[in-house]
């Protein structure tokens, strides 16, 4: 048994050697298209993550797949794929994803746009084309039509905000402008 073991993992080792690809030295190596003079002298970052925390206490994450400083403003960064999400104190979160960004470092705020989802711990999934968000202060405003669902049911609103109430401390989720909720019960199965 001392002598079989050895000789059968140098059987399976050669036969990786045997079987595996020939390399040739003299083919060359395969390179990634992409214009490097001009990645060289873009500003920007990938995969960039900004975080902090609101002055009630509430955390707050922002990542991008892309990033870079704005042309016109050097305050602005301009981000693709956005992803931000909200930790709440009462141990709630709210997730929020778009297609783009516009963050201002200064003002300590955001504008997502172009497909915006939000998702929350407390069931409410939405969708919006425009929200408006800032980070000093929990408060983050679609000043535009957003539909949905909420624990409830379907919601369609004409405006939503979401914020900290300074008397509870708790955030809250407001929903103006023409708001439809089409109430879908429950069925218990007892």
């Amino acid at each position: 048994m001392k002598i079989i073991l050895p000789l059968a993992a140098l059987g399976i080792l050669s036969t990786l050697f045997l079987i595996s690809n020939t390399f040739d030295p003299n083919e060359a190596l395969p390179m990634v298209d992409i214009d490097l003079q001009q990645r060289a002298q873009d500003q920007g970052a990938t995969n960039a993550t900004f975080a902090g925390v609101t002055q009630a206490g509430h955390q707050v994450t922002v990542q991008t797949v892309r990033s870079r400083p704005s042309p016109e403003d050097s305050r602005l960064f301009l981000a693709e794929d956005v992803t931000a999400a909200f930790l709440l104190n009462s141990g709630n979160s709210v997730n929020i994803t778009s297609d783009r960004g516009e963050m201002n470092q200064h003002r300590n705020s955001a504008s997502l746009s172009g497909n915006v989802h939000i998702d929350t711990s407390t069931g409410y999934v939405l969708t919006t084309e425009l929200l408006t968000a800032n980070f000093d202060e929990l408060y983050a405003e679609s000043p535009g039509p957003v539909e949905g669902t909420a624990p409830a049911g379907d919601l369609t609103a004409g405006r939503m905000v979401l914020r900290n109430n300074a008397e509870t401390d708790q955030a809250h989720l407001l929903f103006t402008n023409g708001v439809k909720l089409i109430y879908q019960p429950q069925i218990s199965e007892e």
